[in-house]
């Protein structure tokens, strides 16, 4: 990867907006976002022909047939299996489609009524369909019930809890940060400020790690990103972001989902692993990073990836999250959309849209000039999301605790 730094950019982004009941199916909603993202890149449907989408048990709709709505002709495309660490991942995968001439430009989206189509751990209706169904991968957890993510996610964090003495406190921290960002953000489907209290006073979910406010929105949605070379995205509408690192789902030891149990330190999230490919690649470190867009299922994901790539000690990452630097003001903001607390859940690919957006100087906020890179930085509710200065941020992506994948980008 070190050889192709900065050789592929992020030219277009592209979503819908985030709704329940959207009414409309994940072909309509995948239309448009990749429309969208044509668009914002000032691109012709015969100018892309590659495309990369994932999906979960089939709820979302393929690539040859939102390529045919819009009237593209692929000469490379794929459909991916795969939940919160799929985005970095396909943008790797576009990046070696392109180095290895099998096409020059490529769409990769999302596209899921994660609300009113399959919700993720939910249980079967007469209109949605169940999220699981007993197999030889879970014959081990399913017909028990771990049936959802908060279920089986927490145990991890549990752990750490345990060890480390993190408190629910702490992790609402992330919450409240995050909606302090939406606020900000016409966007989010959650922009409602909330306080440590709020969340501490909704249900729980899953002891100890889980009350509702801890974890994501559901929401019906679809995102897109276009990737091309540096070359070809001089000549495009949009400042090109170019890309200088990427890891793909790198894996804990047993990395099956309850498997990797049976390493220590059980807390480590496989982050640990996939910072060294992202850093070493980039030729950057943790300090240098300005942002951050980590993956936000459930508050404590941010806590055990921010450990995992090294921007805090293992058992720091309450201490970090809760200190105020990854709040708009603070020294490395994170998930400044509102990420998926609160803007809407899209398995990752918002939060890289909303980094781009960051890179680009262009945070959609209300300040009159944000087309043109003009902002009052004025953080207060319902003003500025736009970070001072930004020239460098990072997506940590996570499947499970087992597995993560980043993305290092610079303006």
């Amino acid at each position: 990867m070190s050889g192709l730094k900065e050789k592929y950019c992020i030219v277009g982004i592209g979503e819908t907006g985030y709704t329940r009941n959207s009414g409309r199916s994940t072909r309509d909603l995948g239309t448009e976002a990749v429309r969208n993202a044509m668009a914002d890149a000032g691109l012709h449907p015969w100018e892309v022909d590659g495309m990369l989408d994932y999906q979960i048990m089939g709820d979302s709709t393929l690539a040859q047939t939102i390529a045919t709505d819009l009237g593209i002709r692929l000469d490379f495309y794929s459909d991916t299996q795969g939940g919160g660490a799929s985005t970095e991942v396909l943008v790797g995968m576009a990046m070696g489609a392109i180095e290895a001439g099998m096409c020059h430009t490529v769409a990769i989206y999302r596209s899921m009524n994660g609300y009113s189509g399959m919700r993720q751990g939910g249980s079967s209706t007469g209109t949605r369909p169940p999220a699981q169904r007993i197999t030889d991968g879970n014959l081990d957890t399913l017909p028990y019930g771990m049936q959802s993510p908060a279920q089986n996610f927490q145990l991890t964090f549990a752990r750490h809890m345990y060890e480390y003495g993190t408190t629910s406190e702490q992790l609402a921290a992330v919450k409240v940060s995050q909606s302090h960002a939406a606020s900000n953000n016409p966007r989010a489907y959650y922009p409602q400020r909330v306080t440590v209290d709020d969340v501490l006073a909704s249900r729980w979910i899953v002891q100890p790690a889980c009350h509702l406010l801890d974890c994501c929105v559901e929401t019906d949605n679809a995102t897109c990103l276009i990737i091309t070379s540096t070359d070809r995205a001089r000549h495009l509408r949009q400042r090109p972001i170019p890309i200088m690192s990427v890891t793909g789902r790198a894996n804990k030891p047993f990395a099956a989902m309850h498997a990797h149990y049976q390493c220590d330190p059980i807390t480590r999230q496989a982050g640990y692993y996939g910072g060294r490919i992202a850093f070493r690649n980039a030729g950057v470190e943790p300090e240098d990073i300005q942002l951050t867009g980590c993956y936000d299922a459930f508050t404590f994901t941010p806590v055990l990836l921010f450990e995992g790539y090294g921007f805090c000690k293992p058992g720091e990452g309450g201490e970090y999250v809760a200190s105020g630097i990854i709040d708009l003001d603070g020294e490395r903001p994170n998930n400044t959309s509102g990420g998926q607390l609160c803007e809407g859940y899209s398995h990752g690919m918002n939060l890289v849209i909303e980094n781009v957006r960051q890179l680009r100087h262009q945070a959609d906020d209300s300040c009159p000039g944000w087309r043109d890179g003009i902002h009052t930085y004025d953080h207060g509710e319902g003003g500025c999301r736009q970070v001072r200065d930004v020239e460098l941020a990072m997506n940590m992506g996570w499947g499970s605790p087992a597995v993560s994948s980043a993305l290092i980008l610079r303006r």
